[in-house]
């Protein structure tokens, strides 16, 4: 559905560490993960009670993780504190990036306290130390200081096409208005129409900005998808 092949996308997280981000993978049998440190992502073959528990044996005590899935069973060894809907987007062939209009520089994980911080204003939790090894993040500074950025987050492989998605796109609120989350986006688009790439994002369907900014650019929706937010059920 708008090159966003469904056996690939419906369990993005899972297609990911088994493909073009299998160094990240820290797995146990039927589940899988990203590192801590990296982003809260983790997934499961097949929402069964048994990769569930496989995936409660990579849980650190108070963790939360989030999987995407239509729905799961709910074994009492995890707890599922939140739902939230996503649209899967991506950037169809036939738009052409157009050329920037600000000053855009590409940021190296010495920036990522830096990035940390930004993010955090915008989607808290979500951008962590070493989210910048996940690919590459760019920016927009101000006397110095980063008051926008994006990079890519989730990148798949598949047997016809590869696909990297675009996150952690914000701008600093005393900066919005100018331009630079459009800006970040399209220079993003350029690199992956160069590396062979298809362009695609998660972002919440109530994030109604977002979504109207996305549509203008000429992102189509994909499907939609539901990701849970998991944790470890504490022993009383």
């Amino acid at each position: 559905m708008f090159d966003l092949p469904e056996d690939l996308f419906a369990n993005p997280v899972w297609t990911a560490l088994h493909t073009r981000h299998r160094q990240f993978a820290i797995s146990a049998g039927e589940a899988c993960r990203y590192p801590a440190a990296v982003v809260p992502f983790a997934a499961v073959a097949a929402p069964t009670e048994t990769a569930l528990l496989q995936l409660h044996s990579l849980l650190a005590p108070g963790e939360s993780v989030w999987i995407v899935g239509e729905s799961y069973p709910h074994p009492p060894q995890l707890v599922f504190e939140q739902t939230l809907e996503c649209l899967q987007m991506v950037l169809p062939a036939e738009i052409e990036p157009p050329a920037a209009t600000v000053e855009i520089a590409q940021l190296s994980c010495r920036e990522a306290l830096e990035m940390v911080a930004l993010t955090d204003l915008a989607f808290p939790g979500f951008f962590r130390s070493k989210t910048c090894e996940m690919g590459s993040y760019f920016g927009v500074r101000s006397d110095g200081q980063l008051v926008a950025m994006g990079g890519e987050r989730l990148k798949l492989d598949g047997p016809l096409k590869s696909y990297s998605e675009i996150s952690g796109v914000c701008t600093h609120p005393d900066h919005r208005g100018k331009g630079y989350a459009e800006n970040l986006i399209w220079h993003l688009g350029r690199k992956h129409r160069r590396d062979g790439l298809v362009s695609w994002l998660h972002v919440s369907a109530t994030n109604d900005r977002a979504i109207q900014l996305y549509l203008r650019m000429g992102f189509v929706e994909a499907r939609r998808v539901m990701l849970h937010r998991i944790s470890q059920r504490l022993k009383e």
